[in-house]
């Protein structure tokens, strides 16, 4: 067998055994059932389905966020009240993200949670750590994606999500 046969044989099991290891996962995820975190996040900020909720309390976009590795987070809607106060509220997050879509809306599709206080958690789910300096040009914190309307094969609390994009994200206006 040549070299390009090989190399084409290797990428056909590496696809595979990546395609293997995601369906396990999904079917791990869906066995255990919905995450109770995620549904008492639902319930508690449904409300943000429609962004105009976000910005009547004080929430303002920054730009979508992509992952370096790919997937996106989305666009942020921040409260800058709720940054300041560190308090950890399930129904006042920090950070509702929308995923831009083709027709101009904006989906929801997670909240975030966000302190400088820590080791953080929310009901019982540990925060992620995010030393100084970072990408975001923040102090240290520490941070909790709760992806509870649009799955993450990654993860529920995982950071980004590969099924998101902003590739529909307009440029800003001056």
């Amino acid at each position: 067998m040549n070299f390009r046969n090989r190399l084409f044989m290797a990428a056909a099991v590496l696809c595979a055994c990546t395609g293997i290891a995601q369906a396990h996962q999904e079917a791990a995820e869906a066995a255990s059932g919905p995450n109770p975190l995620a549904e008492k996040v639902r319930a508690a900020n449904s409300r943000f389905l429609d962004v105009r909720a976000a910005t009547a309390e004080g929430y303002a976009p920054i730009p979508c966020a992509n992952g370096i590795a790919g997937g996106a987070m989305g666009i942020h809607y921040v409260n800058g009240q709720y940054l300041k106060d560190d308090k950890i509220d399930i129904a006042r997050p920090e950070a509702v993200m929308y995923e831009p879509m083709a027709d101009g809306t904006l989906k929801l599709v997670a909240v975030e949670y966000i302190t400088s206080k820590g080791p953080a958690s929310l009901e019982g789910q540990l925060f992620n750590f995010n030393s100084a300096p970072n990408r975001y040009g923040l102090g240290e914190f520490y941070e909790l994606h709760v992806w509870a309307w649009k799955g993450n094969p990654t993860g529920t609390f995982a950071d980004m999500n590969p099924k998101v994009s902003c590739e529909h994200a307009m440029a800003p206006s001056q």
